[in-house]
C-alpha cells in the first residue's frame, strides 16, 4: 500500500507528462475572419467581409511623421483593387497622442487631405491593456508566430492572403509604393 501511494504521488508530481503544455488554443488562419470590427461610421462587421481578397492592415494616425503614406496607400489602393486587394486603415493614439479626433474628425481628414476611399475604421488601441481583438490576433506571437509582436509605432503594415494566412509585415518606414511592399502584395495577388 505505501509503494502505490508513493507512485501516486511520484506521478501527481511529474504530471506524467512527456510534452510541454501548450498553451491552450484553437486559434487558425481562418479565424481573424470571425473577428468582429467596426466601420468609421459605427457598422459592425466580421472580417469574413474581405475573404477571398489580399488584404493590407494599417495602423494610422493623422499628426505622425508617417501620416503623408495615406497618399500611397490610396494610390496602391487604386492601383489594386479590381484585382481583389483592399487596405483596412485602423486609427490609432498610441503614440504620443498623435490620432487625438473623434472618427468623424478622422475620417473628414482623410478624404479632404488624401482622398481616402479604401475603408477605414474606428479608433482603437492596438497596444497595450485595451487592445483590439483584431490586433491582438496580428501581434500574438501564438496566433502569428513568423510576424507577431508589439506595433512599434503608427503606420506598421500586415498583408493578409486571401485565406486568412498573416503572409509578411512591414515596418512604419516601409513606404507603401516601396518595391518590397509591391511585390508582396502582386505575390498575394498572383497566388
Amino acid at each position: 500500500m505505501k509503494n502505490i501511494f508513493l507512485l501516486i504521488l511520484i506521478a501527481m508530481i511529474s504530471g506524467c507528462r512527456t510534452q510541454p503544455i501548450e498553451k491552450e488554443t484553437t486559434m487558425n488562419k481562418e479565424d481573424i475572419f470571425n473577428i468582429e470590427i467596426t466601420t468609421i461610421n459605427g457598422e459592425k462587421l466580421k472580417m469574413a467581409e474581405y475573404k477571398g481578397k489580399t488584404i493590407l492592415i494599417v495602423n494610422t494616425a493623422s499628426k505622425c511623421g508617417y501620416t503623408k503614406q495615406y497618399d500611397g496607400l490610396q494610390k496602391l489602393y487604386e492601383k489594386y483593387k479590381d484585382q481583389g486587394f483592399i487596405i483596412l486603415g485602423f486609427p490609432a493614439n498610441n503614440f504620443l497622442w498623435q490620432e487625438p479626433g473623434s472618427n468623424k474628425e478622422i475620417q473628414t481628414f482623410c478624404k479632404l487631405n488624401y482622398g481616402v476611399s479604401f475603408p477605414m475604421f474606428e479608433k482603437i488601441a492596438v497596444k497595450g491593456k485595451e487592445i483590439c481583438p483584431l490586433y491582438e490576433y496580428l501581434t500574438n506571437k501564438t496566433t502569428n508566430p513568423d510576424f507577431g509582436g508589439k506595433i512599434t509605432w503608427n503606420f506598421n503594415k500586415f498583408l493578409i492572403a486571401k485565406d486568412g494566412t498573416i503572409a509578411n509585415r512591414f515596418a512604419s518606414g516601409d513606404k507603401p509604393e516601396s518595391d518590397k511592399i509591391i511585390t508582396a502584395i502582386e505575390a498575394e495577388l498572383n497566388k
